[in-house]
């Protein structure tokens, strides 16, 4: 009996069985990970066309982004500048200085995912208009780094909605204070020059319709019992009385 021979086979199997388990775990991990179907919402759909180039709207819209920039102070722009990283811990204020990287695992691991399902919904009404930024517009506008894709609707506007709506839902205590600097994110926008007042409002609506249709999911709403869970196991030890909240 060649017992080599026999060991190569039995490993053989072993390796096959393992690498069978190793790629079902991994679709398993996979499936679980996707919240939202492609192309829902339909944001072409659901959204009205940017205002036409030529029209008055677009003269207003572009007038108010002038006037903005003309009137903000240097905390705006140090604030608009910050914001425009989308971390979530720029709701601290809104939330608490509990609220910080390394506190809460599940919740930013959760919120990766959030970012990564939801890009499709936002991209695909942006390639589909192709509206020029205030800055491509007028020249004199322009500040930072430009933009590498277009400007209706809003990405920040909705990526900003979608996390204030969600984190609403984990911190309810705190649910105005999160949503207004959820609108902040987006009004900064406009005070940057990235984007006209109608960009931000379409990238609120779409982020409405965004967290409807994730909350139609039974992955994400699993996992975001589990993130509540992990929160109010943690809450207790970090958070102030509500009352004291820094939103408040």
């Amino acid at each position: 009996m060649n017992l080599s021979k026999i060991g190569s086979k039995a490993f053989n199997a072993f390796s096959f069985s393992g690498l069978v388990s190793l790629v079902l775990l991994w679709g398993g991990l996979a499936t679980a990970d996707v919240y939202i179907s492609p192309r829902k919402p339909d944001g072409i759909a659901l959204l009205t066309p940017p205002p036409s180039p030529n029209s008055p709207e677009q003269a207003a819209d572009l007038e108010t982004v002038r006037s903005v920039v003309k009137a903000r102070t240097p905390e705006e722009l140090a604030r608009a500048n910050k914001d425009a990283t989308l971390s979530l811990f720029n709701f601290q204020p809104a939330i608490g200085p509990f609220f910080k990287p390394g506190q809460f695992p599940r919740l930013e691991s959760f919120f990766e995912c959030v970012k990564t399902n939801i890009s499709d919904s936002i991209n695909i009404p942006k390639d589909h208009w192709q509206r020029l930024r205030p800055y491509q517009v007028d020249k004199t506008l322009a500040t930072g780094k430009p933009e590498k894709n277009a400007s209706y609707p809003s990405g920040h506007s909705t990526r900003g909605t979608v996390q204030s709506l969600l984190l609403a839902e984990i911190f309810p205590e705190k649910r105005e204070a999160i949503l207004e600097f959820g609108r902040t994110i987006g009004w900064d926008r406009v005070i940057l020059a990235k984007h006209f007042p109608t960009d931000v409002n379409a990238g609120r609506v779409l982020g409405q319709a965004i967290v409807r249709e994730l909350m139609t999911n039974e992955n994400f709403k699993r996992d975001l019992a589990d993130v509540k869970k992990e929160v109010q196991q943690v809450l207790p030890l970090k958070a102030e009385p509500a009352s004291v909240g820094a939103g408040q």
